[in-house]
């Protein structure tokens, strides 16, 4: 699918940089940069949130994941997958996330991520106390607020990119395991 907003241009030296570092220049950075202003400071603070380190990066991937996937976000869970592969995350479970209800490779503590992620992307939001309660106790105050703070941009970036109609750019094709799909009925709906 062609992005509904034409790509711009990038400076030379961050196009070489992201090919250096990707492969290749990034679909939703190319199509921002409509907008530079805009462009640089998603590009700082996706910097900035990729630099928090209270909570499992495992659990801020997958939980990036499972929004895309119920979000739509073939890019996201492109690019994820590939991120995973790259950090040495299982890939098993990485191949999952979509389908992780019916999975049987996820601990406790990541289905509960799982269902938190799901739950606030719900519209609206459907957080329990109970769900809070039980991610609260395994991972404490810091950890739990930064994989909420994390999973709220991940629906920024998984919406931005479905409404720019950006989709899968090819970088899970390295990977070992090809992503699972989404099931056709799931437990998590978008209510609006």
């Amino acid at each position: 699918m062609t992005p509904r907003i034409p790509k711009a241009e990038l400076p030379t030296e961050l196009r070489e940089n992201l090919i250096k570092q990707l492969g290749a220049v990034p679909e939703p950075l190319e199509v921002v940069f409509n907008n530079p202003e805009v462009a640089l400071s998603n590009q700082e603070f996706s910097a900035k949130v990729g630099a928090w380190n209270a909570a499992d990066e495992s659990l801020k991937t997958f939980a990036h994941m499972a929004v895309a996937a119920q979000v739509g976000c073939s890019w996201c869970l492109d690019i994820n997958y590939f991120m995973a592969l790259n950090r040495n995350l299982d890939l098993t479970k990485a191949s999952q996330v979509p389908r992780w209800r019916e999975a049987d490779v996820f601990t406790p503590l990541e289905r509960d991520v799982l269902e938190y992620a799901e739950a606030m992307t719900n519209t609206p939001t459907t957080v329990t106390d109970e769900l809070s309660a039980r991610l609260l106790e395994r991972l404490g105050p810091a950890a739990l607020v930064e994989l909420t703070l994390f999973i709220g941009f991940a629906n920024l970036s998984t919406r931005s990119n479905t409404a720019h109609g950006i989709t899968s750019q090819g970088y899970s094709d390295v990977c070992e395991l090809p992503p699972a799909t989404r099931p056709a009925q799931s437990r998590a709906a978008s209510t609006v």
